[in-house]
């Protein structure tokens, strides 16, 4: 485990050597990766670095109390090897755990969809109530919110809203909210004073990457329509209707040829 956490300090500080260098900052792709490579190692590098910072803690109160012949400042240097031991022990647990591979969308943004369910107005005042909880959550680690569209009730509630959040570990924080929530409480709609169950539904989606996609043109299949019957002299000469699709025969042909050059390799 501690050869794997000096590997990772080493390529922390080596990031930040290179990130002080004028060239990088020329290339703003590099200067992007780069800098999202270390704020992603800088949490582990930290609480590895006071898990050092415990044991020399240590070492230093052994030291004290081998060498003093006070009584008292004896005492207090095993008072405080124990104390750095004990920060010693709590940190390698963070450690071990922090070290377990992660979900690689963790850092991910996210789009998060809230649709009222059962319970008629009281469910779009829960999908109001959720909404405004999550916004201000964000606003509390200072990630950004944007509304993306919403469809409001006559009671101030939602059908729908969905809306995105910006910010670091946005959906390793946010994942585990996905599924159905329920609230029993005697809603504002009701006059008798009973006490109702509603529900609302929440989607947390990692936002997606943009990708370059390439076709090539031989896959392409382009059926051209011309209108037929009496009209002007450009009726049957027009091409007012094309369609272009993707050949399946001829991409099921190269999965064939992809799949046979697999099992050669």
């Amino acid at each position: 485990m501690f050869e794997q956490l000096e590997a990772v300090r080493a390529r922390y500080y080596a990031i930040t050597e290179r990130l002080a260098d004028p060239a990088v900052h020329a290339d703003l792709k590099e200067l992007q990766r780069l800098s999202k490579e270390q704020a992603q190692l800088r949490d582990l590098v930290q609480l590895y670095e006071a898990y050092r910072g415990a044991e020399r803690g240590m070492a230093e109160a052994r030291e004290l109390a081998d060498q003093e012949r006070d009584p008292e400042m004896q005492a207090y240097a095993r008072q405080e090897f124990d104390k750095q031991q004990a920060e010693r022990d709590r940190l390698e647990g963070e450690l071990k755990l922090a070290l377990v591979p992660k979900d690689p969308t963790d850092d991910k943004d996210v789009i998060v969809e809230i649709r009222q369910g059962t319970g008629g107005d009281e469910a779009g005042l829960f999908a109001a109530d959720l909404f405004r909880m999550y916004g201000r959550y964000a606003e509390s680690r200072r990630w950004k919110v944007d509304l993306l569209s919403e469809s409001p009730t006559e009671r101030g509630g939602f059908k729908e809203v969905v809306f995105e959040i910006r910010g670091r570990g946005a959906y390793s924080r946010l994942k585990f909210e996905n599924g159905v929530h329920r609230v029993q409480r005697v809603p504002e709609t009701e006059a008798q004073g009973r006490i109702h169950t509603s529900t609302a539904t929440v989607v947390v989606l990692p936002e997606a990457e943009e990708v370059d996609v390439a076709i090539d043109p031989e896959r392409l299949k382009v059926d051209v329509y011309r209108s037929g019957g009496h009209g002007g002299q450009s009726v049957n000469t027009t091409d007012s209707a094309v369609r272009r699709l993707l050949s399946p025969a001829r991409t099921n042909a190269r999965n064939s040829r992809t799949r046979r050059r697999r099992r050669r390799c």
